[in-house]
């Protein structure tokens, strides 16, 4: 180690280099927002969808345009420019077909073939009051294409597969100078593109803003406690630079950041301020005691740098527990932030300390020694659970039943809406959407007919029509719609556009003249609902977002009816799409939360075993961190938060930052038996040296991971908030519960 000393100056000019390259492949940092990456990867109603989609595409390229019009959409100009506009849309790019109420027609059957009958007469508005009646009678298009007080028009778009976070741009860019030109100023958009678009923008202002408030946060409270100038700069330059160093090693590994991104500042900021108040804490001490700066260094690294390098393993342990999610988001944000804090311990070893070693210690040693009222609080805490240890271990059976109460209280009513930015025009939008249409969660049935039966077999249809009508009737499922459509339209058609004609026909030689003209006048739409060998079809419907439990009840009850009511001998159905697919990931949040955190507990153990090499030790170890564990949860369920993918982050945390304290605890109090101290001495020893470091560095991740209170996303600020009061749960349980597990049994 000594012989290092020597090359401080050819590491710290490594450090520099390595983070000028790293600034500039920032540059080439990539966002992205995809809800498949919530997609329970593995599952096998996952598998089943990617097939499906292979011959019907995907369920979530589509982009809708709600155009609001004061009063009423029956004005003659707001109707001429809309329908010009809807026309014109077709040519926006990366857009394939677009729809709406002014470019659908009525088909009526005559003598001389079909006519088309325009749904509203743009030109005539003495038919405007007629036309709305119609379309009410018929309620094809009422919360689809116009909402049911004919204030606002929908142009609904549907765009190539997977559009990207700049052809999504360039299509809303396009759009919006569309809308503008057209003198449309009150609308509102929903869909993958416009999704993408906003949460990718969030990301970005989310990433800044944390990144600026959590340096301001940082560099005060190294002031407050170091008072010196060089110090502060040491401690801050060494944390911005493992910042810059991780995102620039994230930047040449290709990694995409995404909704989880914002965490990345705080974490590193918070956790390598936590590595140099310890280390720099220690230094500092032993130079104030006389000794010279490399033996100074020297003694620090072993004391001190071995409990930091471990509590570094373990928080990266921690962190890479979240690789048990089937979450491509939350598995991928674990490697990151276990990755993150390796690179923040190597930088604050190598660039700090160097940095230390070259700078005079007349500018670092502060110029008052440490308060006396910092040695006398931690006795007085050391005096109190000495005097007080049966209270304490009762008071903590008695939080943990109350944990466990809460825990009971977990439920997974999960919301889209709550994942939007707080007040942003996303937000706006879904709420319009949610309240005046059908919402934004697709749903699809696949059909799929059983032996030598087809799917557009008359028989086979009367079995898909009894599920429509069942979707229908089910309270939050909206605009279903499936192959029977074209025949009940043909048969409404046939019949002089009557409306109570809007049914499949009685008659099967009716049904068969019917298939044969779809297939003629309108192959392209029939083949988005049945493939080629007609063996499969597709009933597509949108579902509110009315909360994941209640959504469960809902696919619960149309599975039962599939079950019994449907001919299963003829066709099976079976529910798919993206939105049951989120609502999947859900029902694994909680096994691979209890999976990675077992896993993580038992790295953690098989780590404190090979340090401390006493089971007892082990066990008193764990203890106090199981605890704060269990308190997030509760807190989850007391305040009626639900846990999804995102929220599941809290317990990597809590779990691998939590357990930091606690090993350096238990580091600087078996150093103190190794140098020959009894027990209460060791203890003693303990809280004067390590107790200081441990109160900073849990008030700094406190208010660290408060900076989320300023977060537009809402899952940011209850993770905020939860990781703060939790960590700082877990440093009472450290000073208080730690020394009375010590003496009771070891």
């Amino acid at each position: 180690m000594q012989k290092l000393f020597a090359f401080k100056k050819s590491i710290l000019g490594l450090f520099i280099l390595l983070g000028i390259v790293s600034c500039f492949s920032l540059f080439n940092l990539k966002f992205s927002f995809d809800f498949s990456q919530f997609f329970p990867e593995g599952d096998e109603d996952l598998v089943f969808y990617q097939a499906f989609i292979e011959e019907f595409g995907v369920d979530d390229s589509f982009l809708l345009i709600a155009i609001e019009n004061e009063d009423t959409v029956f004005e003659e100009d707001f109707l001429e420019r809309f329908a010009t506009f809807s026309k014109q849309s077709k040519k926006l790019p990366y857009v394939i077909e677009n729809q709406s109420i002014t470019t659908l027609y009525y088909p009526l059957k005559t003598s001389f073939g079909y006519n088309r009958l325009p749904i509203i007469h743009l030109k005539d508005s003495t038919k405007y009051a007629s036309d709305w009646k119609k379309i009410k009678a018929d309620n094809l298009f009422i919360n689809t294409l116009i909402d049911e007080n004919s204030s606002s028009l929908v142009v609904s778009l549907e765009t190539e597969d997977a559009l990207d976070y700049n052809q999504s741009k360039e299509l809303l860019t396009a759009l919006r100078t569309m809308l503008k030109e057209h003198g449309f100023h009150e609308y509102h958009l929903l869909g993958r593109s416009f999704f993408y678009e906003a949460l990718v923008n969030m990301q970005k202002q989310e990433l800044i803003r944390t990144t600026i408030y959590a340096t301001l946060l940082v560099l005060l409270i190294l002031f407050l406690v170091y008072r010196r100038a060089a110090v502060v700069a040491i401690a801050l330059s060494s944390i911005i630079l493992a910042l810059i160093l991780f995102l620039g090693v994230l930047s040449l590994l290709g990694k995409e950041l995404n909704t989880l991104s914002s965490f990345y500042p705080i974490l590193l900021l918070i956790v390598g301020t936590s590595d140099v108040i310890h280390i720099m804490d220690d230094y500092l001490a032993k130079l104030r005691g006389g000794l010279e700066k490399n033996k100074a260094m020297l003694h620090t690294l072993k004391e001190v740098g071995i409990s930091t390098l471990l509590t570094s393993v373990t928080t990266a342990i921690g962190f890479a527990s979240l690789l048990t999610s089937k979450s491509s988001v939350v598995s991928g944000f674990g490697i990151n932030s276990a990755l993150g804090v390796l690179i923040a311990f190597v930088t604050i070893v190598g660039f700090s300390c160097s940095l230390l070693l070259l700078i005079d210690k007349k500018y670092i040693l502060p110029k008052k020694a440490v308060s006396i009222k910092w040695m006398t609080g931690l006795t007085q805490i050391n005096l109190f659970t000495q005097k007080f240890p049966n209270r304490i271990l009762v008071l903590s059976l008695v939080f943990a039943g109350i944990c466990l109460w809460g825990l009971s209280k977990i439920n997974t009513n999960y919301q889209i809406k709550e994942s939007l930015p707080t007040g942003s025009a996303i937000a706006e939008d879904f709420e319009f959407f949610q309240n005046n249409y059908g919402g934004f969660r697709p749903l699809e049935v696949a059909i799929t007919a059983q032996g030598a039966y087809k799917v557009t077999d008359f028989e086979v249809t009367k079995e898909i029509e009894k599920a429509v009508q069942e979707l229908k009737q089910l309270d939050p499922i909206r605009n279903v719609q499936s192959v029977n459509t074209f025949y009940k339209g043909l048969h409404k058609a046939n019949n002089l556009n009557k409306s109570e004609y809007y049914v499949l026909p009685e008659r099967e030689e009716t049904y068969e003249s019917y298939k044969k003209e779809i297939k003629k006048l309108i192959r392209r739409p029939y083949g988005k609902f049945v493939n080629t060998e007609e063996t499969k079809s597709r009933i597509t419907a949108k579902v509110l977002d009315v909360g994941l439990d209640t959504l469960n009840k809902v696919y619960h009850k149309f599975n039962e009816f599939a079950r019994t009511e449907i001919d299963s001998n003829m066709v099976k159905l079976r529910l798919t799409g993206t939105g049951i697919l989120l609502d999947k990931n859900a029902y694994y949040v909680k096994d691979s939360l209890i999976q990675g955190l077992l896993m993580g507990l038992l790295l953690v153990a098989i780590i404190m075993a090979l340090l401390f090499k006493n089971l007892k030790l082990l066990f008193i170890s764990l203890l106090p961190n199981l605890l704060p564990l269990l308190f997030a949860a509760a807190l989850l369920g007391f305040l009626e938060i639900p846990l999804e993918a995102t929220i599941s982050v809290v317990f990597a945390v809590v779990f691998g930052i939590a357990v930091d304290d606690t090993i350096h605890f238990l580091g600087r109090y078996k150093i103190g038996l190794s140098k020959g101290l009894n027990k209460e001495e060791a203890l003693q020893i303990t809280f004067a040296e390590t107790g200081r470091a441990l109160i900073i560095t849990t008030l700094i991740l406190f208010f660290g991971f408060l900076v989320l209170l300023f977060s537009v996303h809402t899952p940011s600020i209850t993770i905020g908030l939860l990781v703060s009061v939790t960590l700082l749960t877990a440093l009472v349980l450290d000073l208080f519960l730690l020394p009375v597990l010590i003496r009771k049994f070891l």
